[in-house]
């Protein structure tokens, strides 16, 4: 974790990144801009960014969306034994927000937030970045990728398909049972053919699809594997969500708690009490594709004979609704995947730091 503390009267180099340039403000302890540069994305940017920041001794680097489209940055800044500090998108437009101007937006705007959420801030996480993380992402966010053009595949085939013979096919689609349906019908006129001809080719995108995703998930299972992780040994985690969790965290050493953990996966729920009611509600904050995984491991354990599903069911008998105890649920397993990813780390020889107390038990695991 970075404290940045008033005391020490840094200035902020705040970076507000984008595919083809970076904006840089330098931001002192008055929250004031002390200058300002913007420079392509090149090598030659990134040496006018170093430049810049010498001007200021002890100065501390902000990058928002230090793993989005601010890593190539931070990658070359770690690289040069720079460590950045990650602040989320949502602070920075919050501090936006609420600042003098109405919530105008442009460059200069973005990155001086940037900097005034990181002196404001009192726990952001230093980047850290580690290859086989890097990588491990990557192919995971290709498997998405590949599964989103898949489905759109499929959809654009079932049109074609109810085009060509009545009903098109029923139940799941798949480049066999097209192929299959395809290899009966015979065109009588030009457009038929036409169609039948593009739903031929569209089959053969399909198995190209298949066998790329097939492939992807060879090399992320491999990876898994090679992580050492035992994340899949808790019910509810298979390789894809292992991965998906593997690369979406990073170093577990990042999360001073398990109640800082919940809160980055979006299973901490908020207390939004008035006078004599106490009450709390749904975070929709997090990171949702963590949240996802967990909510798939939920409905996991609820199906099967599991300490999960006796969890779920105590809540329920106290009056909570279902989709409070489902958040209950969640929001204990992610306690269980916090200190799975603690246990992993002290195996392995990586020091979890912070981590006091922290018990191997897991409560709502199998």
């Amino acid at each position: 974790m970075a404290t940045i503390s008033s005391t020490d009267r840094p200035v902020v180099i705040a970076i507000d990144p984008h595919k083809a340039s970076w904006t840089a403000v330098a931001v002192g302890d008055s929250r004031q801009p002390l200058a300002t540069l913007r420079v392509s994305v090149s090598r030659e940017g990134y040496r006018s960014l170093r430049r810049f920041a010498r001007t200021w001794h002890g100065n501390i680097w902000a990058v928002e969306g230090a793993h989005g489209v601010g890593a190539p940055l931070t990658a070359r800044l770690a690289d040069d034994g720079i460590q950045v500090v990650d602040v989320p998108a949502k602070l920075a437009a919050r501090v936006r927000l609420l600042s003098v101007g109405h919530g105008r937006k442009n460059d200069d705007a973005d990155a001086l937030s940037v900097g005034i959420a990181a002196l404001n801030a009192t726990h952001l996480n230093t980047v850290s970045v580690d290859a086989a993380i890097t990588a491990l992402r990557a192919i995971v966010e290709h498997r998405e990728d590949l599964i989103t053009t898949r489905t759109q595949t499929i959809n654009r085939l079932h049109v074609l398909l109810t085009r060509l013979t009545p009903g098109g096919l029923a139940g799941t689609l798949t480049a066999n049972r097209a192929a299959q349906l395809l290899r009966s019908i015979r065109p009588r006129d030009a457009a038929t053919k036409v169609l039948r001809g593009l739903a031929v080719d569209m089959v053969v995108e399909l198995r190209h699809l298949d066998r790329r995703i097939c492939k992807t998930d060879s090399d992320i299972e491999s990876a898994v594997k090679d992580s050492g992780t035992q994340l899949t040994t808790l019910h509810g985690i298979g390789i894809t969500s292992a991965a998906k969790i593997l690369s979406r965290v990073g170093p577990i050493h990042r999360f001073r708690s398990a109640a800082a953990f919940a809160t980055y996966t979006g299973t901490a729920p908020i207390e939004v009490s008035s006078g004599e009611v106490t009450r709390h509600r749904l975070s929709r904050a997090g990171d949702r594709q963590l949240n996802a995984c967990l909510h798939i491991m939920a409905l996991t354990q609820i199906r099967s004979d599991t300490p999960g599903r006796a969890y779920y069911q105590r809540k329920r008998s106290e009056g909570k609704s279902k989709r409070e105890a489902m958040r209950c649920l969640k929001r204990r397993l992610s306690d269980v995947i916090y200190r799975q990813l603690v246990r992993d780390a002290r195996l392995h020889g990586a020091d979890p730091g912070g981590h006091s107390g922290a018990t191997l038990l897991s409560r709502a695991a199998s």
